[in-house]
C-alpha cells in the first residue's frame, strides 16, 4: 500500500509518526548521532539516544530541537528524512503530504525552518498545526464548540497553555519549561545536596520512576549511581520522591504562572466554562504523579490528565489526516 499522508509529532524529546489505517508506526527519541569530521549521520532515534554520554571523540550525539523548535537545521532535516523514509518504505513512489506539530509561539523564521526541512526531507506538501490544537483534538476536546476549553500540553521542551473555542486559540502562553528542565533540576539537586554527578538518563529515570509534584508521607525511594565529586569514584545513593518534588517545584510554579497569565486575559464566559469543566493536561510530562492535585491546590481549578497523554498530539494529526480536505480550509497553514 502506497503511503500518501503522514502525521508527525515533532517533539523536543520524542518524535511520533502516525499513518492512516496503520496508526502510530514510530515513537522514538528525537536524537541524532554524527561521525566527525564529515558529519555523516550514524544513527537516529532510539539507537542515537543509547549513545548519549557513551561516545568516543569522533562521534557526537545531538538533540536537534531545543525548546520545541529547530536548533540544528541540517540535523533536523536528516532526522525527518530518516523518519519519513522509515514510515513510507523504500518502494513508496509518492511524496507524501505531511502534517507536523509546531509550538504555538513559533516565530516566522522557525516556521520556515520546519517547513523547508520537511520539504527537503521528502514531503510533497507540508501543513504545520499548532500543538495545543492537535493536543486538544487528540484528547477528545470538541474544539469547534462555542464553549471554552483549556489544554495544557507539557512536553519535553515547552509547556503550552491554550484556551480553545470555535476551532481556534483564543488566548495562549508558551513557556520553555517542561520535562527536560525537570530532569536538569533533579540532576542539579543531587549534585548540590549530595555531591554526586549523575547523567541526564539517570535523572530522567528518577523522574519517571518516583517523580511526584507533591511531597507525601508515604515517600518512595530508589537507588541511583553516579560519580562522587570529592573522590571521582562511582558511588551509590538512595533518593526519595519527596526530594524529587522539592527539586522540580520551581519549574511547576513557573507552569502555574503561565496558566494564571492565560486566565488573566481569558474572556469571563470562557473562564467560567473552564472552571466548570476543568483543565485538560496532555504531553509526556503530564504523567508526573499528583500533577492534577498540584493544579487544583495552586489554581483552585480541577485538572484531568488526558488518556495516553504522550500520544495526544499524534492522535490530533491522525484526526486532521483523516479529514484533510475539511481542515485545509480551517486549521492548516499550508506551504505556498
Amino acid at each position: 500500500m502506497f503511503i500518501r499522508k503522514i502525521g508527525i509529532d515533532l517533539g523536543t524529546t520524542n518524535t511520533i509518526v502516525f499513518l492512516p489505517n496503520r496508526g502510530i508506526v514510530i515513537n522514538e527519541p528525537t536524537a541524532v548521532a554524527l561521525r566527525r569530521p564529515g558529519n555523516n549521520v550514524l544513527a537516529v532515534g532510539a539507537e542515537a539516544k543509547e549513545m548519549v554520554g557513551r561516545t568516543p571523540d569522533d562521534i557526537v550525539t545531538y538533540r536537534p530541537l531545543k525548546d520545541g523548535v529547530i536548533a540544528e537545521y541540517y540535523i533536523t532535516q536528516a532526522m525527518l528524512k530518516y523518519f519519513i523514509s522509515k514510515s513510507v518504505g523504500s518502494l513508496n513512489v509518492f511524496r507524501p503530504e505531511v502534517v507536523i506539530s509546531v509550538p504555538a509561539g513559533i516565530t516566522s523564521t522557525e516556521y520556515r525552518a520546519v517547513m523547508n526541512a520537511a520539504k527537503e526531507a521528502g514531503a510533497k506538501e507540508v501543513y504545520l498545526v499548532k500543538e495545543p490544537l492537535l493536543a486538544a483534538l487528540g484528547a477528545g476536546i470538541p474544539i469547534h464548540s462555542a464553549e471554552g476549553n483549556m489544554i495544557v500540553n507539557i512536553g519535553g521542551g515547552t509547556t503550552e497553555v491554550a484556551v480553545i473555542s470555535l476551532g481556534g486559540i483564543v488566548t495562549w502562553a508558551s513557556v520553555r519549561v517542561a520535562g527536560n528542565r525537570f530532569d536538569q533540576s533533579i540532576s542539579d539537586y543531587v549534585k548540590k545536596k549530595y555531591g554526586l554527578a549523575i547523567g541526564d538518563a539517570t535523572a530522567e529515570h528518577v523522574k519517571i520512576s518516583i517523580g511526584t509534584a507533591l511531597p507525601n508521607r508515604a515517600k518512595t525511594e530508589m537507588k541511583i549511581r553516579g560519580r562522587d565529586l570529592a573522590s571521582g569514584l562511582p558511588k551509590d545513593l538512595l533518593v526519595n520522591s519527596n526530594e524529587v518534588a522539592e527539586a522540580v517545584n520551581p519549574h511547576l510554579v513557573d507552569i502555574m504562572s503561565a496558566v494564571q497569565s492565560v486566565f488573566n486575559v481569558t474572556p469571563p464566559e470562557l473562564a467560567a466554562d473552564i472552571m466548570e469543566k476543568g483543565i485538560i493536561l496532555s504531553g509526556g510530562s503530564a504523567q508526573l504523579r499528583d500533577f492534577e492535585e498540584f493544579f487544583k491546590r495552586s489554581l483552585g481549578v480541577a485538572a484531568y490528565v488526558a488518556e495516553e497523554p504522550i500520544l495526544c498530539v499524534a492522535k490530533g494529526t491522525a484526526i486532521i489526516l483523516n479529514h484533510l480536505d475539511v481542515y485545509k480550509r480551517t486549521l492548516l497553514n499550508k506551504a505556498r
